[in-house]
């Protein structure tokens, strides 16, 4: 059987009833509150701010690097149980063997079973590119962001929290010293008083340290932003050669023929089809004169 305290039981029972009751007041505008000072108040400020815009830096950069909502949630439940999340390909890789596939159906020797073939391979190495865009993304940019809002963020949190109820506990104590009606009472009162305000100002310190230490962890993101910079440079560097050397390649297997107008359109140069020289050979020349000349 569990041993309770139930001296400490009723005691943690009046705290919270004395804040409930404190807040209540406060809200209903019939009791004061006792104000942070001005640099306090402005290094909170900056900490809200802090959390909510790395929020949605995290979140947006995320839905960048991994468009699939459903491939998120996925790589965050193997990162919060700090498991290796799994190999997938990118889109484009899907894309690259699709058109490998119907290359190689359609006939690897005709022009454009022998074009999807090319064009396929190139698109899977971007896709693998992409792939490991998104992994060194990650590790130099979301990862930092989103351990520093689920470490430090929360301890500041944390702190805040605590420093708040120190501060209800304050004014409650306060509000008791100036109802007490006995002498006995009144001195009772104010060393609770003496006691809450030593509390707060202790928590308010904390509280103050960690806010402070925001700077660092600018720092550190500023860092982590430059990173974030030089590796998406690099991804796009990469995705430019790879789709230079495509063209490239396209064009030295393409060579223009002579190109047929036939009312006014042109037609697809002949020489880069068999099956155009073999069918506009057979029809008399005849048939592509005007009759009204």
């Amino acid at each position: 059987m569990m041993n309770f305290n139930f001296k400490n039981i009723v005691k943690d029972a009046g705290t919270v009833l004395s804040r409930a009751v404190q807040f209540t007041e406060e809200k209903l505008g019939k009791s004061d509150k006792t104000e942070l000072d001005a640099n306090l108040k402005t290094l909170l400020e900056r900490a809200e701010n802090t959390k909510k815009y790395t929020e949605r830096i995290v979140e947006n950069a995320e839905a960048v690097l991994v468009p699939n909502p459903g491939n998120r949630i996925e790589d965050l439940v193997y990162e919060k149980i700090e498991k290796q999340r799994p190999s997938r390909l990118s889109n484009l890789e899907y894309l690259g063997l699709d058109m490998v596939e119907a290359g190689t159906t359609l006939g690897s020797n005709s022009a454009y079973g022998g074009a999807l073939i090319k064009v396929g391979q190139w698109e899977q190495k971007l896709g693998q590119i992409e792939r490991d865009f998104v992994g060194s993304a990650g590790m130099c940019f979301t990862h930092p962001l989103r351990k520093f809002l689920d470490t430090e963020m929360k301890a500041i949190l944390k702190e805040q929290n605590t420093l708040e109820l120190k501060r209800l506990d304050l004014d409650a104590c306060k509000n008791r010293v100036r109802k007490a009606r006995s002498m006995l009472g009144q001195m009772a009162a104010e060393r609770d008083l003496r006691i809450a305000q030593s509390e707060f100002d202790r928590q308010a310190e904390i509280t103050k340290l960690l806010l402070e230490g925001l700077g660092t962890s600018h720092a550190a993101h500023l860092r982590h932003l430059y990173e974030f910079v030089e590796t998406q440079a690099r991804f796009y560097s990469q995705c430019t050669t790879v789709m230079t050397d495509l063209q490239r390649e396209l064009s030295s297997t393409h060579q223009p023929g002579p190109v047929l107008r036939l009312n006014s359109e042109e037609l697809e140069p002949l020489s880069t089809n068999k099956y155009y020289d073999d069918f506009f050979t057979s029809i008399p020349i005849k048939s592509f004169q005007n009759p009204q000349l």
